[in-house]
């Protein structure tokens, strides 16, 4: 099994705190930011960063859902890392000032891929796949941020 990673980054108009406030926002902000490819949305412990533990069905493809249970952590300032109960994923979400009122968010993915020829395929599509909607979330983080 080869890892698997996944990686977008978004410029976006809005001071990193406010930026990083959203994103560990899990009780009101978060939601707003997932899009279609997101279901049965539910935060299970806290809401606010660290200490939540948070569901959701990722539908990735029209074959390949994902039921995840994260766990939320702030291991260092300005990063958010999503650790998968029912899976290998972890997903680091960083954030850092990029210039006056500006961040730089990135969000990167890492799980163990499938061996053989369907785990060529997923480290060859997943991660475009991913990274489409990642960049839809960053989307949506901007503007909910910059408004």
């Amino acid at each position: 099994m080869a890892q698997v990673e996944a990686t977008t980054e978004r410029i976006i108009s809005a001071d990193a705190e406010k930026v990083f406030d959203a994103l560990a926002d899990y009780e009101n902000t978060r939601a707003k930011l997932l899009p279609e490819h997101f279901s049965e949305y539910e935060v299970r412990e806290g809401g606010d960063g660290e200490g939540t533990l948070v569901h959701w069905k990722l539908q990735a493809t029209s074959k390949r859902i994902r039921d995840c249970l994260l766990e939320v952590t702030e291991p260092t300032d300005g990063q958010l890392v999503e650790k998968d109960r029912n899976s290998s994923m972890v997903t680091t979400w960083t954030v850092t000032p990029a210039g006056e009122g500006r961040s730089k968010v990135v969000v990167s993915s890492v799980w163990n891929g499938a061996g053989g020829i369907g785990g060529f395929f997923e480290r060859t599509f997943a991660p475009k796949g991913l990274g489409r909607i990642y960049d839809a979330v960053l989307a949506k983080l901007a503007a909910e941020v910059e408004k």
